[in-house]
């Protein structure tokens, strides 16, 4: 006897209670229900979901596998219900891979979607659209499976030999690099010969190191050569990764929010469904990264306080005197040190209030030149805003509050403005970015939060390239 999933009654319900559908409305919703209920698998339905799981390399999730034990409706629906639920909200749960992951996710009701598809006769078409169905999921998609079909690289391209390779310099190495550089599409073919470091081929190492997140100084040294001799299973296994974190997010996200790609120190601002700015930000070094958050701003404040955290007050201030602590405009306030609003303070002039549960905000910051620097892994976990003021005031101006932001700041004084409406802010982790063309390209993962998704999927070897980024300052 065939068993089926029980619909739920509420889409009947919803018409059933209006009482403005006429007779035929409600009787053709009734009759699709009862249909929808009455759908089983058949061989036609259990040959697309086969096929699915067996194409599944095209969402990097061939690490994985999704088995049908038995050719019973039962089987059937347990691995559809398994691969529809990896393609719709992810093969893993970041909340258990991370310490901190409160991003929102995707929540279909997969039980009733397959029913309907069962219905429908067409359950290959249901799951191919579970996954998300941006550009950039489908080039990272095309990008994993030309990269699996390469073959298996058995030894770094460029030796290693410790030396560095300064623009001018001459190195047995060089036709390699060169021959590298051109695989990679940063210098012509045509470019590659010889033994000298050219001045194209260190404009193709600059630009190289530009993309990778790394300082674009033209010298070849440990670091630049990690990336010449990435493997493509490397490559695979970092877009499989970032795959894997597309997934998570929810299909529909608000319009209007703020995003934050920690892995890149970027912040992006979409309203009413545009991007309309995008800036550099500060992030938390790897002893204290900013954990990736689903978080509310729902306030500005002018000339913020900043009650230095035990953690920072007892590792980096408490050796210091009060030559420091004057110095820093810090006073001492019911046991905590606590630095008054001015131009020294370590939140800046504006701070972004969050809702959330691990004291992550944004805020302005006095130390300028960090954002003038490619790695930028160097708070203590709360994200710094390039440029600060100018986005502050963007945002209540937009949000109709820039007059009571203006007299805010004027005060001196700590003053909060509250936003007429919550504004979603997500702090993600995201190292595959995409170049002018739109090919991605594998970037620096600070944390290393790479290798432990890759893992979750079924995958042996690394699936990251870290970067020294250097220690944090004493702010937030």
């Amino acid at each position: 006897m065939r068993k089926h999933w029980v619909v739920t009654a509420s889409a009947v319900a919803l018409l059933a209670g209006c009482n403005v559908q006429d007779q035929s409305a409600q009787n053709s919703a009734t009759s699709n229900a009862q249909a929808v209920q009455q759908a089983s698998w058949d061989g036609k339905t259990a040959d697309q979901l086969r096929q699915a799981i067996a194409n599944r390399a095209a969402h990097g999730l061939d690490g994985k596998d999704f088995p049908i034990a038995g050719d019973d409706d039962q089987a059937l629906t347990q691995a559809a219900l398994a691969y529809a639920g990896a393609l719709a909200s992810g093969a893993t749960d970041p909340t258990k891979l991370y310490d901190v992951y409160t991003v929102p996710r995707p929540k279909p009701d997969l039980k009733q979607g397959l029913q309907s598809a069962l219905a429908a006769g067409d359950v290959g078409k249901w799951l191919d659209s579970l996954a998300p169905q941006d550009a950039n999921y489908r080039r990272l998609s095309q990008a994993y499976v030309e990269l699996r079909k390469q073959p298996a690289q058995a030894k770094p391209a460029v030796p290693e030999t410790g030396d560095l390779i300064k623009p001018g310099a001459s190195d047995p190495r060089l036709p390699v690099i060169a021959n590298q550089l051109a695989v990679l599409d940063y210098l012509d073919p045509a470019a590659a010969k010889g033994n000298g470091y050219t001045p194209a081929m260190v404009a193709a190492v600059k630009k190289m190191q530009a993309d990778y997140g790394m300082e674009p100084d033209g010298v070849i040294g440990v670091e630049a050569l990690a990336i010449l001799n990435m493997s493509d299973d490397v490559r695979a296994r970092a877009i499989a990764v970032n795959m894997e974190r597309l997934r998570w997010l929810e299909r529909t996200p608000p319009t209007t929010r703020i995003d934050v790609n920690v892995a890149a120190a970027r912040l992006s601002y979409w309203r009413d469904g545009k991007l309309v700015d995008s800036r550099r930000v500060v992030v938390g070094e790897p002893d204290t990264e900013t954990p990736q958050l689903g978080s509310p701003m729902f306030r500005l404040v002018a000339n913020p306080t900043w009650t230095v955290p035990r953690s920072i007050q007892e590792k980096e201030i408490a050796k210091k005197g009060p030559g420091y602590l004057k110095a820093n405009n810090m006073v001492w306030k019911d046991g905590w040190i606590v630095q008054e609003p001015g131009p020294k303070n370590s939140l800046g002039l504006v701070k972004f209030d969050m809702q959330n549960d691990h004291a992550i905000y944004l805020h302005d910051t006095p130390a300028k030149p960090l954002f003038a620097m490619v790695q930028r892994a160097r708070s203590h976990g709360c994200v710094r805003v390039e440029d600060a003021l100018g986005f502050a005031a963007m945002l209540a101006e937009q949000e109709g509050v820039l007059d009571e932001w203006n007299k805010a700041r004027a005060t001196g004084k700590e003053t909060f403005v509250k936003l007429p409406r919550q504004i979603p802010v997500r702090l993600l982790y995201q190292t595959v970015l995409f170049d002018d063309s739109g090919a991605p390209i594998v970037r620096n993962d600070p944390y290393g939060w790479n290798d432990r998704v890759s893992e979750a999927l079924g995958f042996k070897g690394p699936a990251s390239m870290r970067v020294k980024t250097g220690a944090a300052d004493v702010g937030p």
